[in-house]
């Protein structure tokens, strides 16, 4: 009985005119919010909430949150987390209530910073989203002397090799994004002062020998390095800085780790590629809660079980930085509505 009254639901969805579509003008995406969306311990999804007085609510099939939103054309969406986010962000892509062609997209979560570029509550811009899911891996320990890890790209016999992908192989591994978008929206938010706390102030003293790691946070331009596994430590932090210039290029910078990002700019992309979204529109940007690798002297085992010392200031930062952008589009929409920034 279920499947017939899906059927029926979207069939009658299917109907609906033009002038009946949803059309939001920017769509916030958060991966998870802990407890209630409102007034308890934030998560990614609150801060939005709370702030843009997100108080409306669309259901929407497929996925496990209610779409919110605002009478300014701003809706808020909890896509979940992992890789397997990207099946939420499809479902929504495929509803036929929504008209998303003209809608641009903020990606936005908290993540592991790379010590060697930015410190907690620092906020990145992403140039790329990387995947660093799809591999060739043997265990570390059985890899000959000369290799820093076990996980090359596929089709390659190490992991130092410039990859050759198969035809058989999933692609792209690396999403670029709109340049001239990013740089906009760095652009505008790249000197906004961002939360600083002493949990934070006393976790990243540690990191001596990490002159980035060790400076208040900021907003930066920087890659997005996504993985299904949460990994730690100082030779997977290689792996992924490695994996990171394989992929996008030598100028590229491993800034950031998380577990969506692939999942999302691949669901993003199919979704364009049936005319449903502009992939031109979409935006990355990840603030550091805790660090990748661990500081000298302590075990990456011990590390990545740590209470995060810069969650609170990575929530914020990713409100402050990201909220700038969304104003801006809000506020010139008869411009940014015809199409994105440029060049």
């Amino acid at each position: 009985m279920l499947p017939r009254l899906l059927v029926l639901f979207f069939c009658v969805l299917g109907s609906l005119s033009a002038a009946e579509k949803i059309r939001p003008k920017v769509i916030v995406m958060a991966t998870f919010e802990t407890g209630a969306d409102r007034g308890d311990e934030p998560g990614e999804f609150q801060y939005w909430v709370e702030r843009e007085n997100l108080t409306g609510g669309i259901v929407v099939p497929g996925l496990e949150h209610p779409v919110l939103h605002n009478d300014a054309g701003v809706y808020g969406v909890v896509s979940g987390t992992t890789v397997r986010c990207g099946l939420q962000v499809l479902a929504l892509c495929l509803d036929p209530r929504f008209d998303l062609t003209q809608t641009y997209w903020l990606v936005n979560g908290i993540a592991g910073v790379n010590p060697h570029v930015a410190s907690e509550g620092s906020a990145a811009w992403a140039r790329y989203v990387i995947d660093g899911d799809i591999a060739y891996e043997i265990d570390s320990r059985e890899a000959p002397e000369e290799w820093p890890y076990g996980i090359m790209a596929l089709g390659n016999k190490n992991p130092l090799e410039k990859p050759v992908i198969p035809g058989w192989a999933p692609k792209p591994m690396a999403w670029k994004l709109n340049p001239a978008l990013v740089q906009w929206a760095y652009s505008l938010s790249k000197d906004i002062p961002l939360l600083d706390s002493a949990d934070a102030q006393a976790h990243r003293a540690l990191y001596t020998g990490f002159p980035e790691a060790q400076k208040p946070p900021r907003v930066l331009l920087g890659e997005s390095f996504a993985s299904c596994r949460y990994w730690h430590g100082a030779r997977m932090n290689k792996w992924a800085e490695d994996w990171t210039k394989l992929y996008a290029g030598e100028d590229s910078v491993m800034a950031m780790t998380n577990m969506e990002d692939h999942g999302i700019a691949d669901a993003l992309t199919r979704a364009a590629a049936l005319g449903k979204v502009d992939f031109q529109r979409v935006l990355f940007l990840r603030t550091g809660s805790n660090f990748s690798m661990p500081p000298a002297g302590q075990s990456a085992a011990d590390s990545m079980v740590e209470e995060y010392a810069g969650k609170i200031p990575a929530l914020e930062s990713a409100y402050r930085a990201g909220s700038a952008v969304v104003h801006a589009i809000l506020k010139d929409w008869a411009r940014f509505e015809k199409a994105p920034p440029s060049e």
